[in-house]
């Protein structure tokens, strides 16, 4: 077969929601969380697929021929492996607040806890691998999350506005001390401080944000996720320092393009993830997990950053992209209409296609046909050549930039 169907693992993090994934798929729920579906070649949840032998790992298949299954350009690149994972991401709670590495970054985290015989599965251990892991979400419904450093003086009417006393220093800070040491020296005082000590500021600055959250005002919305984040973190002290980024809300069909250095959380919807093949995580707060506050500093770039909101660009082909600088991947859609034109697929790059609404039909040169249902998902070698796409409703196309 040209076009193989994936068998796709979920991830049952506790943030996750119950029923979303379920639904799109058209399964009953298991009365568990299922947080994210992956679909790629990551070798902590690899797709599998069939080509007649029985259930392979897509990793298995791509090591074995690299460049009839990636493209000689790909393979060259980034070697035997796929570079970029796509997700469903159905997230009913705040995931952590954190930040990821750039390249260099991580290329030495990782070569220096080598180097201190740091366990490979070590909980305290910041650098899985030497990669850096840019992302990009898309939401499939309506999708909250923070990312990037709010401007410093909106910051600090805020914190004003909470009215609690102990914030009070941090907005002077703000609003006195030049852009990036302000942002520095507020973060580094609300991570390093000690948690037992710092529980009852956090739990105040939630209370005064769930009561602005109630009444009208410029904090209302981002007061409300606060509050939210609040009651699934009490007395962490990343509930203040989400306060420090800015709050978003994606409408179905917007993305939000995630680079190295911008502290963010996804806070809750359903969406499409895509990034680079990495594990690395340096996390800020709103997490049981490690947080390696002077590494994390280092890492976090303290620079206001209006929230990155992407919009699909049209090219005349049927082909809706959304643009980013990531080397590892690139995400389309294509929204087919019931008596629209089939479109083609070009070949020489590896694909994974995903439908999320209607039905799609994946046929390769020889006649032979794959439907996609929503949330149902297929991988294309580079060898594959040219596959029609054909039917009604929306397909996700991941691949790797040409």
């Amino acid at each position: 077969m040209s076009v193989d169907r994936l068998t796709n693992t979920v991830r049952p993090y506790a943030w996750g929601s119950v029923t979303a994934i379920p639904e799109l798929l058209g399964t009953e729920p298991t009365g568990e969380p299922q947080a994210e579906m992956w679909m790629g070649a990551h070798p902590g949840a690899p797709s599998l697929l069939d080509r007649g032998a029985g259930p392979v790992s897509l990793a298995d298949v791509v090591a074995s021929d690299p460049e009839a299954e990636l493209g000689a350009a790909t393979a060259g690149r980034f070697g035997p492996r796929l570079p970029f994972l796509l997700k469903i991401l159905a997230a009913d709670a705040p995931l952590s607040l954190q930040v990821h590495p750039d390249l260099q970054q991580a290329r030495a985290g990782f070569a220096e806890e080598n180097e201190r015989g740091v366990p490979a599965d070590a909980p305290h251990r910041n650098y899985k691998d030497a990669g850096h892991k840019p992302e990009l979400l898309c939401a499939l419904t309506p999708f909250e999350g923070l990312c990037g450093f709010r401007r410093p003086e909106r910051t600090a009417d805020l914190l004003d506005a909470l009215g609690v006393d102990e914030l009070k220093p941090h907005a002077d800070t703000l609003r006195t001390l030049p852009e990036e040491q302000a942002l520095r020296e507020v973060l580094t005082a609300v991570l390093a401080a000690d948690r037992d000590a710092f529980a009852g500021t956090a739990d105040a600055a939630a209370r005064a944000a769930a009561r602005l959250a109630d009444a009208d005002g410029p904090h209302r919305a981002a007061c409300a996720a606060y509050a939210a984040i609040a009651r699934h973190h009490p007395g962490d002290p990343g509930v203040v320092a989400a306060m420090l980024l800015n709050h978003v809300v994606l409408r179905p069909g917007e993305a939000l393009h995630l680079p190295a250095g911008v502290p963010h959380a996804y806070l809750g919807g359903l969406g499409v993830e895509i990034m680079a093949n990495s594990d690395n995580v340096l996390r800020c707060g709103l997490t049981p997990k490690h947080v390696d506050v002077p590494e994390l500093l280092r890492v976090v770039r303290f620079t206001t950053t209006e929230p990155a909101v992407l919009h699909p660009e049209a090219d005349g082909g049927g082909e809706e992209l959304y643009r980013t600088p990531a080397e590892e991947f690139r995400l389309s859609r294509y929204v087919l209409a019931p008596d629209g034109a089939p479109r083609t697929l070009p070949g020489g790059t590896a694909q994974i296609l995903l439908c999320t609404e209607g039905e799609a039909e994946l046929t390769d040169p020889g006649g032979r046909s794959v439907v996609l249902t929503p949330g149902r998902s297929a991988y294309l070698a580079a060898s594959a050549g040219p596959v029609r796409l054909a039917g009604r409703g929306t397909v996700f196309r991941a691949t790797t930039p040409p």
